[in-house]
């Protein structure tokens, strides 16, 4: 931590002249289980990861916002009194797009000069937009003197994301990075916006293992699948009127009607309402730690994922073979919203060094990328980090 703070007081030195008198820290996460469930208002475990968001800032008194990167090139000076996006360095929409939502709500807020350093892999799958979205919306409250409580802080970053980046997203990223908790996952009911914490048993490592195949939501399936969720619930609702979610669906209720579904929109349903199920499920698992189960939940989520949800890659479905024929290897799934990425591996206690080695070897077989394969622990969400 301190080679990194060096290292970016530094770097913000260089660009604004004097050094950073604030740092705001928000984590990625990793899905265990509840591929999207969240935009259906169910359940999901996540889990915050040890990879994270840092923005070193100094407060302006002009208004402005000066927001630059130590990991992709450009940045952008906006007013606070004219958001607009950003085409040409799209990444700054995340830090407007809370400015603009943040003020759109009624908040006052004070600029900053601002740079971003972030562990989380780009386009990963790891949350890297809602990190950056939180650790922005944190270092507003702060430096504004704002009550703003952290599901608040969330439904600010998803609205962010939704109506000024342009991703239909649900409320699981940035709700996990601001409420992560130290050493456990959570139980997150997307509906209620609560949570609660599950131990996740000793015995057992949680590996990502990034296929570094990029995705790119903007207008792509994710919208898509949605979309099609959204209409399953309209067509249930002719026979189910209380209905108004996914969530809301039994399994018997499922089956009772698919039949008077389109064939595309119940292999979608279907996932959602057993995944949902397998989330639970997972509730009173992962305690115990008992391989046979858990690999089953692992195994049936990934499998509805290739073949009811469709958002498989080909990448996937080799990180998927090298992951579950390594040594150690309990339960492994795709993670975050598919289409590449990265997926998700329990591992037994002892096995991480060969693991890694297996994994690496037969995914870079099979595709010819370097992977980047990492045991990751739960921490604590979002924060002001104590230096001066």
């Amino acid at each position: 931590m301190e080679e990194r703070r060096r290292y970016i007081s530094e770097e913000f030195n260089k660009r604004y002249g004097r050094l950073p008198s604030i740092w705001a820290r928000a984590p990625g996460r990793v899905d265990l289980m509840g591929s999207h469930t969240d935009y259906n208002m169910g359940f999901v475990m996540t889990m915050t990861i040890d990879r994270d968001t840092w923005i070193a800032a100094r407060p302006r008194e002009d208004n402005q916002v000066a927001i630059y990167s130590c990991n992709v090139p450009g940045g952008a000076l906006f007013s606070l009194e004219d958001i607009q996006r950003d085409e040409a360095v799209p990444w700054t929409n995340y830090v407007r797009g809370v400015a603009a939502e943040m003020q759109a709500s009624g908040y006052k807020l004070r600029g900053f000069d601002g740079l971003v350093h972030s562990t989380i892999p780009f386009g990963s799958g790891l949350s890297s937009s809602a990190a950056i979205e939180m650790a922005t919306a944190l270092l507003f409250k702060t430096l504004s003197g704002l009550e703003l409580d952290p599901v608040d802080m969330a439904l600010i970053g998803q609205k962010a994301e939704n109506e000024f980046v342009g991703v239909s997203t649900g409320i699981l990223d940035q709700y996990s990075s601001v409420m992560g908790r130290n050493g456990c996952a959570i139980l997150l009911d997307c509906r209620h916006l609560t949570s609660e914490v599950v131990r996740i048993n000793p015995s057992l490592h949680v590996v990502i293992c990034n296929t570094r195949a990029k995705r790119n939501l903007v207008g792509t399936e994710y919208d898509e699948r949605r979309a099609q969720c959204e209409e399953g619930v309209r067509l249930l609702q002719r026979f189910y009127p209380e209905i108004t979610a996914l969530r809301d669906v039994t399994p018997a209720m499922f089956e009772g009607q698919r039949r008077a579904l389109p064939a595309l929109i119940a292999r979608r349903c279907q996932f959602i309402i057993e995944e949902n199920q397998r989330v639970l499920d997972l509730a009173q698992a992962l305690p115990e730690g008992r391989p046979e189960p858990l690999h089953a939940l692992f195994a049936a989520s990934y499998s509805g994922a290739l073949d009811l949800y469709e958002i498989g890659a080909p990448a996937m479905s080799a990180m998927m073979q090298a992951m579950s024929t390594a040594p150690g290897a309990v339960a492994a799934r795709q993670a975050g919203a598919g289409f590449g990425g990265s997926m998700v591996a329990l591992v037994k206690g002892g096995f991480l060094e060969p693991f890694t080695e297996h994994v690496t070897k037969i995914y870079q077989q099979e595709t010819k990328i370097q992977p980047e394969v990492d045991a990751v622990q739960a921490v604590p969400g979002a924060m002001i980090l104590d230096w001066v």
